[in-house]
């Protein structure tokens, strides 16, 4: 099957990662949806981000206008129901007995992309798109290369139709994940990120970084700042 006659559905958050992956798919494929979760995260700034996100990807190629269809928001707040977990409540970022961050909600990507994959049936969508990556990343279980493949048959399985699971950052740090960004839509792609995209866990939105809005000091904010850093750094190299 033809890379343009697939219909991708990105899991866009508002962030930078699935920022940058719906750019890469709006450059690959002739519709693209996308779909979000309000799952009372501490980070709302993210979800207000992401209209705007949508509308300005639009204006950076008249292509990517053309390509991106519908939206689609879901409330999940089952999550926090299940447990307290840093990433939906107000308690200190810590590392949990397990030596995972207390910022790991479990279940969390399981349940996205089962929820993703139920609506691509509804909308025949065959592609999920996630922004995933177990190289600079906080140690979750579901972000790694494993999970997404044990996800992909089993999601193929339980709606009987062929589904893809793509994760164009899983092997990229986060200086290439900004170079990435680049390579798609240049510095305006760039820009956009920096200033409209929200990663920051602690809700942070008073201080525009080199690398974006953020506190500066939590999990999110240090590895994007890192690889902002480190990209800049290979810029000028080069």
């Amino acid at each position: 099957m033809s890379t343009a006659s697939r219909r991708p559905l990105v899991l866009f958050s508002g962030g930078q990662d699935s920022t940058t992956c719906l750019a890469w798919a709006l450059a690959r494929y002739d519709h693209v949806e996308t779909i979000g979760f309000d799952y009372g995260q501490r980070h709302r700034a993210e979800l207000d981000c992401r209209l705007t996100l949508r509308q300005r990807l639009t204006g950076l190629q008249p292509a990517w206008a053309r390509r991106l269809g519908d939206d689609h928001l879901l409330d999940v707040d089952v999550l926090g129901q299940l447990g307290a977990s840093a990433m939906t409540d107000e308690i200190a970022i810590a590392m949990q007995a397990d030596g995972l961050p207390n910022t790991f909600v479990p279940g969390r990507n399981l349940l996205f992309f089962t929820l993703a994959a139920a609506l691509a049936y509804r909308r025949g969508l065959d592609v999920l798109v996630g922004g995933m990556s177990q190289t600079d990343y906080s140690g979750y279980p579901d972000c790694r290369d494993n999970t997404l493949k044990a996800l992909q048959v089993a999601l193929s399985l339980g709606i009987d139709r062929p589904l893809t699971l793509e994760a164009p950052l899983m092997w990229l740090d986060k200086a290439a994940t900004w170079k990435l960004a680049h390579t798609l839509g240049g510095d305006a792609l760039v820009d956009l990120v920096r200033e409209q995209t929200h990663t920051c866990y602690l809700n942070h939105r008073h201080t525009l970084h080199a690398w974006g809005y953020g506190c500066g000091e939590c999990p999110a904010c240090t590895l994007r700042a890192q690889g902002h850093q480190a990209w800049m750094a290979q810029r000028r190299r080069d």
